[in-house]
């Protein structure tokens, strides 16, 4: 990401031709140079009773308080529910319970299905926990795995772990050949269950992160160059802007991100240092526009 003049008024990060710029995500998608960046808002397509997992870190907190109830003054943050639990009732019991969170079968969401459809993505980027895209990755016939991030705490000193299609741990080598990476950096439910998210985990990750060394370098090497689409994320907490900001750096200087409704002053800032155009439309409208373009 190349910083350009900093604003903090929404407006002056918006769109204002939508279409347009619909247009040319559908022209750089076809040309292999767009990065899809899906957030967990891509769920709230989804009627509440078809969605088993949580759809946002809200949620999430809710059903971890719900399984061990943490104390009154963290119990909405979910870093700190997390480190709670990893705490007081052991690291893996924090890792069960995420797992049986999300290791639920959830029907794909339109914005997985297009993500999925795009013809041999260089690079794919969903940061929640779900299993979602990478089953719609594995019925389709085509040359891709995962890389997920991991708890360097609870590692063996690596910061990511590489995945075949059948859940096979390869390596990095090996992933140079695919024609699409999947790189989910929190981790995911399958196939080991890796995750991050507790304060442990990201006090480690963040120490390093600035100087790219949790960054795959395939994935460093995918980026350059291309524009990051960001697609059901907001950027409201402090993490998730790092997360974007780091993963995204080195690429081009300019990015669209589909947000609807009003910003926050923290959003419309970080929209701007970064080159991110807002487009003010909801994520079903922009996915039926992007399908009517390619």
């Amino acid at each position: 990401m190349t910083d350009t003049t900093l604003a903090t008024d929404p407006d002056s990060v918006t769109v204002p031709d939508a279409a347009a710029a619909l247009a040319d995500i559908a022209t750089a998608l076809a040309a292999r140079q767009v990065v899809p960046y899906l957030g967990p808002g891509a769920f709230d397509l989804l009627p509440p009773e078809q969605c088993p997992i949580p759809r946002n870190s809200a949620e999430l907190v809710q059903r971890l308080n719900a399984r061990v109830a943490a104390p009154g003054r963290i119990r909405s943050n979910l870093t700190a529910v997390a480190q709670f639990i990893e705490t007081r009732k052991h690291r893996k019991t924090l890792e069960t319970i995420l797992t049986e969170i999300f290791r639920q079968t959830v029907p794909p969401t339109p914005v997985h299905a297009l993500l999925a459809a795009i013809p041999a993505p260089p690079l794919l980027i969903d940061v929640w926990y779900d299993t979602v895209l990478d089953s719609l990755l594995s019925a389709a016939d085509r040359s891709w795995g995962q890389i997920q991030g991991v708890s360097h705490p609870q590692s063996t000193g690596e910061w990511v772990r590489y995945y075949a299609p059948d859940g096979a741990e390869t390596t990095a080598e090996t992933a140079v050949g695919w024609d699409t990476v999947l790189y989910k950096p929190s981790g995911a439910a399958t196939p080991a269950g890796n995750y991050l998210i507790s304060d442990s985990d990201y006090v480690e990750i963040l120490t390093e992160i600035d100087i790219q060394t949790p960054i795959p370098a395939i994935v460093q090497d995918r980026r350059a160059g291309r524009h990051f689409l960001f697609l059901g994320c907001r950027f409201d907490h402090e993490i998730q802007r790092t997360f974007a900001r780091q993963i995204a750096k080195r690429s081009s200087d300019s990015h669209w991100a589909v947000i609807p409704g009003e910003l926050s002053k923290n959003e419309a800032r970080f929209l701007a240092l970064h080159g991110i155009k807002r487009i003010d439309m909801t994520l079903e409208e922009a996915v039926e526009g992007l399908r009517a373009r390619t």
